[in-house]
């Protein structure tokens, strides 16, 4: 018992998902799954914030 309530919300939830249109940015999902250039280059910056605290760092990581 108890049940009732839990299924409401997951029926709820999954005709909400299938019925509402969604905005889909083809352009972002395709640098999503085939890589982009520019995000490896931010990525790999560091700021300098996180520099000067790197002496604390745990040397396990």
């Amino acid at each position: 018992m108890g049940r009732g309530r839990a299924k409401a919300k997951q029926t709820k939830v999954a005709r909400d998902l299938k019925y509402r249109t969604h905005e889909v940015d083809i352009g972002a999902l395709a640098r999503e799954l085939h890589g982009d250039d520019s995000s490896e280059k931010r990525d790999a910056e560091v700021p300098e914030d996180l520099d000067k605290w790197s002496d604390y760092a745990d040397p396990r990581d």
